[in-house]
This record gives C-alpha cells, sequence and structure tokens, in this order.
C-alpha cells in the first residue's frame, strides 16, 4: 500500500530526551508526595500523556485548570533548564536531520502530533530549527483541549492538518499509549523507534509494522513504507 504522508511524535522519537523528562519528573513528584515516580509509573501515566493526565494520576484527584498551569508550568520548566544545561546531548535524534532533509527535497507531506505544551514547542522550534522542514501552523500539541494519547484525537487532527486522511498516514512513535493513538486513529502504518525501550517491548504490540532503533537506514523506512511522492 502507498502512503501519502508521515506525522512524527517528537519527545523520544525526533527528540530523545525521554532520560531528561523521567529526571524532570522524578524531581517534581516528590514536591507533591514523598517519593519519586517509578520507572514502571512513568511508562503506564507519563508517556504520550498530557500534564494533566500525569497530575491527576500523581495527586489522585482531577485537577482544576489553575493547579494544571501551575504545577505543569513548574515541571516543564525544570525540564526546559535541564536540556539547556546539557548543549551536548541536546539535538535531533541520530540521522533525524538527513531524514527531514529527503523528505523535504521529496514534497513528502509531513507534520509533528506531541504533547508537549505549547512552551516547549515554541523551545524546540528555536533549539532545532524546525521551521528548515515543517509548516509551523501545522504542528499539533497540548493545547488544553485535545485529549492526551492513547485517545485517537491528536493524531486524527495531525492527519487533517495534512489535508489526508489517517488511514493515507505512516506514524513514527515511540510511546505505547502513542501507538495505541495511532492505532485508534486507524493510521495506515505505525513505525516503532526503539529510543529508550528494548526492541523486544514493540515485536509484542500487533499495532506496529515495522521497528527502527534510529533514522540511519531510512532509505529502507521509505522502501519498506511506500511513500507516494508529491
Amino acid at each position: 500500500m502507498q502512503y501519502k504522508g508521515i506525522i512524527f511524535d517528537f519527545n523520544g522519537t525526533l527528540f530523545w530526551d525521554s532520560e531528561k523528562h523521567l529526571e524532570a519528573w522524578r524531581e517534581f513528584s516528590t514536591r507533591v508526595r514523598p517519593y519519586a515516580f517509578t520507572d514502571e509509573e512513568m511508562r503506564e501515566y507519563m508517556f504520550g500523556r498530557t500534564n494533566e493526565d500525569i497530575l491527576t494520576y500523581l495527586i489522585g484527584t482531577k485537577p482544576s485548570p489553575e493547579l494544571v498551569e501551575k504545577l505543569g508550568s513548574e515541571k516543564e520548566a525544570v525540564y526546559r533548564q535541564m536540556c539547556r544545561d546539557d548543549k551536548e546531548n541536546t539535538h535531533l535524534a541520530p540521522f533525524a536531520v538527513e531524514f527531514l532533509d529527503w523528505l523535504k527535497e521529496n514534497n513528502i507531506p509531513r507534520t509533528i502530533a506531541t504533547m508537549s505544551d505549547k512552551d516547549n514547542v515554541d523551545f524546540y522550534i528555536e533549539e532545532f530549527e524546525l521551521e528548515k522542514w515543517f509548516d509551523i501552523d501545522k504542528i499539533v500539541y497540548s493545547d488544553g483541549k485535545i485529549k492526551g494519547k492513547p485517545a485517537p484525537d491528536i493524531y486524527e487532527i495531525a492527519a487533517s492538518k495534512l489535508g489526508l486522511a489517517p488511514q493515507d498516514c505512516v506514524v513514527i512513535e515511540d510511546a505505547v499509549s502513542g501507538i495505541e493513538s495511532a492505532r485508534a486513529a486507524n493510521i495506515g502504518k505505525i513505525i516503532a523507534i526503539a529510543s529508550m525501550e528494548p526492541v523486544s517491548l514493540y515485536e509484542k504490540i500487533s499495532a506496529v509494522s515495522q521497528i527502527i532503533t534510529d533514522f540511519s537506514n531510512f532509505s529502507e523506512i521509505i522502501g519498506k513504507t511506500t511513500l507516494l511522492y508529491k
């Protein structure tokens, strides 16, 4: 089957920052309860979720919009400072630049669908010069209205931003909740990138059609994906 566009998750996919999010949430969670988030909690309740979803789990009740804004802003400020302090590791994923250049040269429709908030997305746009490859207006992010992954909403919206049906799109994801989101949105093909989790995790997920460990062999990705050039 031919596909017409590609949608990237961002965190853990184009930017391998999962460890920084883990560190930031661990540090921040101890301000709210006596012990830090565990790895299992992170995988189940954090990756691909909105700050509201995570904070609901953390405090055990649905927080007010004002509390979400306050606590979420505090945590994301901790995270962004960690990125600024670690310039050596604050860069796009291995071979992502080459892959994005190829997609641009071949006029493949593409966008980003991330549950990061606007402050973080603005940081990414500036830090990684994302306007080189993406129409900034087509990036979909957590605006307080979109349901968090694993709900299908964000990938349905991203496909519509490209002017495509979800089944005509390829999604590249690292989070289990994001893979479920793409599946629920009826995305045509889901590629898992094992940036932090073991390949074996994704081998057990039937919705995943292909597993990659970086973007180095993007000719293989394209070959197996059969993206339709415009």
